[in-house]
């Protein structure tokens, strides 16, 4: 284990090194990747040198999520603290399904849970817990929802037509979960949004009026701390007084931006928060955690101990349910994603968490300030959002955001909105400084001008 765990150490300096050398990785054309990177899996097995050189190799040409120049998904960076806490999972491969196999790491869980309820205005007896990714906890949410409505599911199935509502710019898992859920993604209704992307009370109101009409069952509403393409906050309060009305179950999507809980300045953008039953939020996005950290809280803790326990003798044999967490998880083994958040919460505090939230507020507006200031640019995005939308000289975004992955320039994305193309930057990478933002642009600038002008892409 030793020798592997110095193969380990060399490789991470490898990488470290090539982050720095190389920040966007050359891109392998899927049709040549297994006659350039020896992928193969044979009978014999290959000495250290041979794996350790073949394992560099990879790393070299996969994408570095933790450069400078990655500004392509809602997430980013890397953070010392936090990374050390993964590793050390790893380490000690716990399954967080009974206290009996996970002891301590159990306790990491519900100081998390606890302090997120708290942090989001809960009730102190409501209840949490981790998953996979923010689809598996819009999934949750929409479990419980189900089930909150019409119990009878669980053992009979669908009796009636359910119906679920969202924005027309929320998450696609919202759909998916439809889906898979039973409830048929025919059953979703899509609400209308604003012009920043913020869904409309009003019409979510007509659409509820008109399936009881119709004799259907709503049961659901999603709204979204931060849309995935503008980064949009959906008006909790207004929202909230239309699922009141209905006696209807109230998720608050924030995978993306429900972290803002954790900053005095813009906590104000989920108001409200307080009134929906369940919340989840992704610390492996604004707050920076390695993949994946979802977190889902809920004030019906009794709802999330019903809608996903099922006794097993084989498994659950100490210990009560509070600590045996496998009788609320969607999972049966689940490893621990906790540890990771906790050594970074731990090692910089509340306050601490605070400042990586509000440093991405700030290299936003840093860069639609640049924006703004340069004629060439058109912006789409607005204040208090960590998306950035824009356009440069007309360049179609896609064949713009395409040429720089392909080229080793950028790793920026696309985005569309009321058929709209743009180009997506987000702040939420936790190394970028003001420079880096500074350096997205002109290297944009300087490879349309020696590239994309040139060739009077248009």
């Amino acid at each position: 284990m030793q020798k592997d765990l110095q193969i380990f150490s060399n490789l991470c300096d490898f990488l470290i090194e090539e982050e720095q050398k190389n920040p966007v990785a050359e891109s392998i054309p899927t049709l040549e990747l297994f006659q350039q990177l020896d992928l193969s899996l044979n009978n014999d097995g290959v000495i250290d040198e041979t794996l350790t050189e073949t394992l560099k190799s990879i790393i070299k040409h996969t994408p570095k999520t933790a450069s400078k120049s990655f500004f392509n998904q809602l997430f980013g960076g890397r953070i010392g603290k936090a990374t050390l806490g993964d590793l050390l999972a790893v380490m000690l491969n716990n399954s967080m399904y009974t206290y009996k196999v996970a002891g301590p790491q159990v306790g990491i869980e519900k100081e998390i849970i606890d302090n997120i309820i708290k942090l989001s205005s809960y009730p102190k007896n409501s209840g949490g817990t981790l998953a996979a990714g923010g689809s598996m906890t819009n999934f949750k949410a929409l479990l419980m929802a189900r089930d909150f409505k019409s119990p009878e599911v669980r053992s009979e199935g669908m009796q009636q037509k359910m119906t679920l509502y969202t924005s027309d710019a929320s998450h696609y898992s919202i759909a998916k979960n439809a889906m898979f859920s039973g409830v048929g993604k025919n059953n979703v209704r899509k609400v209308k949004t604003n012009e920043f992307g913020e869904m409309n009370a009003e019409h979510l109101n007509q659409l509820i009026e008109e399936d009881i009409k119709a004799g259907h069952k709503p049961f659901f509403v999603n709204a979204t701390a931060g849309t995935t393409v503008l980064g949009a906050f959906d008006d909790i309060l207004s929202i909230s007084k239309v699922t009141k009305k209905y006696n209807l179950w109230l998720h608050v999507d924030g995978a993306y931006c429900g972290s803002v809980i954790f900053s005095e300045r813009y906590k104000h953008l989920v108001n409200g928060l307080e009134h929906s039953d369940s919340f989840s939020l992704n610390a492996h996005k604004m707050l920076g955690t390695p993949l994946g950290c979802s977190i889902i809280i809920t004030k019906h803790k009794e709802q999330l101990h019903h809608s996903f326990s099922n006794e097993a003798d084989y498994l659950y044999q100490t210990d009560g349910d509070d600590f045996n967490l496998g009788k609320i998880s969607l999972q049966c083994g689940r490893r621990n994603d906790a540890l990771k958040l906790w050594t970074l919460w731990k090692s910089v505090g509340t306050n601490g968490l605070e400042k990586i939230i509000d440093h991405q507020f700030e290299l936003a507006q840093f860069a639609r300030d640049y924006i703004s200031n340069h004629p060439d640019y058109t912006l789409y995005s607005f204040d208090e959002s960590i998306s950035i939308c824009f356009n440069y000289k007309d360049i179609p975004a896609n064949i713009l955001c395409t040429s720089l992955y392909e080229d080793a320039k950028l790793m920026v994305g696309f985005g569309n909105f009321r058929n709209t193309e743009f180009v997506r930057m987000v702040t939420i990478n936790t190394v970028l400084e003001k420079e880096d933002i500074i350096n997205f642009f002109e290297t944009i600038e300087a490879y349309v001008a020696d590239n994309l002008l040139k060739n009077k892409v248009s």
